[in-house]
């Protein structure tokens, strides 16, 4: 779902509120998945949406079974910095095993959380 779609649930959910963040960290997710999940054709990766009461909960499902890792990047690195970027903007966040091969990584917004 591109950023545009996210916007547009958001705002008629009623959560524009949240909107910048959960752009970033959907795209935040969104990367590690297409770096880090290497799998084979045919297991693309899906994006979830759930409103949460006064919230969001956005899920990143992929066909990989190795689960995200949060780093310490590297002086001067470009990269690296994502989760820990998920972790500063989002209420909570976490994995877990999916139905299928793979894992989701999930990102919560709001007051209101459902738990891994």
């Amino acid at each position: 779902m591109g950023a545009l779609l996210e916007r547009a649930v958001l705002a008629g959910w009623g959560l524009s509120e949240w909107e910048e963040s959960a752009v970033l960290v959907l795209s935040e997710l969104l990367t590690n998945a297409g770096q880090h999940a290497r799998v084979s054709p045919g297991r693309e990766i899906e994006t979830r949406f759930r409103p949460l009461g006064g919230g969001v909960r956005i899920e990143v499902h992929d066909a990989s079974d190795v689960p995200p890792e949060v780093r310490e990047p590297e002086s001067g690195a470009c990269g690296g910095r994502g989760l820990v970027l998920v972790g500063a903007l989002a209420d909570r966040w976490g994995h877990g095993a999916r139905c299928g091969p793979g894992k989701v990584v999930w990102a919560e917004f709001g007051s209101v959380t459902l738990g891994s």
